[in-house]
């Protein structure tokens, strides 16, 4: 090997954490242990282990999938298909990274959305992809790779959708296969693992990869990427489903687990190195015939909030060959729309209210309101709030998003406040935080301060908009008590979630940097870290090819 070689494989191994315990790793855990990456000839910056996949052509025509997908001059690298299973390497870094700034920034997000000649139909259908960007004494290294979902492989080994992913579903060759298949759903076997939605870090240091199947959690190893194993539920609570976005914490692990039968929702949680989920409490809907779609859900110190919205899943549109609008759901406006507080010691329920209609994909924060003598009075509930407008599902097609003409065509969205009265009023309060041309009418993907989870806060950070765009284009900062926003924006870039990241030692609450990684108008993707106070620019740390859009992210500090 090199000279050169040699001391790039070295750059990598100590700015990704390895040799050595890895970042994230308990003590004594047992991880399955990933081959070196082969190495290829490096002749400039930034050293690669593995030669980064070309660049796309902004501009050049893309080659028809089997939906006929739009190619041209206004498709955005952020709805391209990753060009290789996987890549690492150390990243040019323009700025100047915080010297605090230690440990490693995971995002997950769908990545792959071809097989062969054929595309896929929805933003949604994609094979997960997980990128990394390891940060160290002011360096950075970036990966990405596949998981390597039982989706995923079928997929690569037979050229064709295997599962039921979100709104694709396999083709049967005869009658015979049609009926399996019907029998294959009803047991939950043809529905897909691929867990290309959300990432967490539990409290014993694994790393959970989601997506809304139980089925489709899976661990994998934050340094190497590698696919580790199944996480298995070792209980008897069953269930298909669960919310996308559970509850995490050093200590403990909350989820949500919609009953399709009778229809309700189970509250669930787990011990940090626990793989038993313990029952706690069911809600049972108030509204039918089936469950609302439960993607995410909040929690305050003592309570749980289940929210209950008119958008419900649809067993009609399960068993469908082709999707409807809303896909595998279904919009009952007359059913009501409500929000449950359960009480996380007793699994009582508190609090039961009807709230105006809402759609939402993603909660905020949730926190208790008290009275002068310190008793909870209400519970406070912030989401990313669409209007009620559940066209959002169907401007997520592929189609839409590679189209964009100029015209303003995103759904508008706003900050969310519910107010949940704990008094026995059966009615809740719905209304927008701050005014919602603060953030461009564009509002999702957000997160918090993590020492502020459950607890009254004054900061979120989200992706909104600049008008005109079909998707939320910039990254913004709201401040919850002046009812403002500070927004970073660069021409034709596709920001993802902004991750906050505290500074050590930090006393207040914006004292860190958020992460965000950005698909560029350029066809180029790097790690954006901005100063979470200010919201101006710090660094970013440049890929040498282009990214496609993820959705949510992590951060695995470093084991010191």
């Amino acid at each position: 090997m090199s000279p050169t070689i040699s001391s790039s494989l070295c750059t990598v191994a100590a700015l990704s954490g390895r040799p050595g315990r890895r970042a994230g790793q308990p003590g004594g855990s047992k991880r399955a242990v990933a081959q070196p990456l082969a190495a290829a000839a490096v002749t400039e910056a930034p050293p690669a282990v593995i030669a980064p996949p070309p660049r796309p052509v902004v501009g050049a025509p893309r080659r028809r999938g089997g939906r006929g997908v739009d190619g041209g001059a206004d498709e955005l690298v952020a709805w391209k298909s990753i060009r290789q299973e996987r890549w690492e390497g150390a990243l040019e870094v323009e700025g100047k990274l915080p010297a605090w700034l230690d440990g490693t920034y995971l995002r997950n997000g769908p990545g792959l959305w071809d097989l062969g000649d054929y595309g896929f139909r929805h933003l949604f259908d994609g094979y997960a992809t997980l990128v990394r960007v390891s940060f160290r004494d002011g360096h950075a290294v970036g990966a990405h790779r596949q998981i390597e979902s039982e989706a995923y492989k079928a997929a690569r080994r037979h050229g064709k959708v295997c599962y039921r992913e979100f709104s694709e579903v396999p083709k049967p060759d005869s009658f015979k296969s049609f009926v399996g298949q019907l029998a294959s759903l009803l047991s939950g076997n043809s529905l897909t693992d691929n867990s290309n939605t959300g990432v967490v870090r539990l409290g014993d240091g694994r790393v959970l990869c989601l997506t809304e199947t139980v089925k489709g959690s899976i661990v994998v190893d934050p340094d190497t990427l590698d696919t580790v194993s199944k996480f298995e539920y070792e209980d008897k609570l069953g269930g298909l489903i669960h919310s996308a976005h559970p509850i995490v914490t050093d200590t403990e692990f909350w989820t949500l687990i919609p009953d399709l039968i009778r229809p309700g929702y189970v509250v669930a949680r787990m011990d940090a190195g626990s793989n038993e989920r313990q029952f706690v409490g069911r809600v049972d809907c108030r509204g039918g015939p089936a469950p609302g779609w439960v993607h995410s859900f909040p929690v305050t110190e003592n309570y749980v909030v289940v929210p209950e919205m008119p958008l419900r899943y649809c067993a009609a549109n399960l068993l469908r060959a082709e999707p409807t609008p809303l896909y595998k759901f279904q919009w009952h406006l007359e059913s009501g729309s409500y929000m449950h507080v359960m009480c996380k010691a007793s699994g009582k329920i508190v609090a039961s209210v009807e709230v105006p209609p809402f759609v939402t994909f993603h909660f905020i924060n949730a926190y208790e309101e008290k009275d002068e003598e310190g008793r909870v009075t209400a519970i406070i509930a912030d989401c990313c709030e669409h209007n009620a407008d559940t066209s959002i599902l169907d401007n997520l097609r592929l189609h839409n998003l590679r189209a964009f003409t100029g015209e303003d065509v995103l759904t508008d969205a706003r900050v969310g406040r519910f107010r949940i009265p704990l008094d026995g009023s059966p009615f809740g309060e719905l209304e927008a935080a701050l005014d919602p041309e603060e953030h461009g009418r564009g509002m999702d993907m957000c997160s918090i301060n993590p020492a502020h989870l459950g607890k009254e806060y004054r900061y979120a950070y989200a992706c909104g908009a600049r008008r005109p765009c079909n998707f939320p284009n910039t990254l913004t900062k709201i401040d919850l008590v002046e009812k403002t926003a500070k927004n970073w924006y660069e021409e034709g870039a596709v920001p993802s979630e902004p991750y906050f990241v505290a500074r050590p030692g930090a006393l207040e609450e914006d004292d860190g940097v958020a992460i965000s990684m950005v698909s560029a108008k350029d066809g180029s993707g790097y790690a954006l870290v901005l100063d979470a106070k200010t919201f101006k620019e710090i660094a970013r740390a440049k890929f040498p090819y282009g990214l496609p859009y993820g959705l949510h992210c992590c951060w695995v500090p470093r084991d010191k």
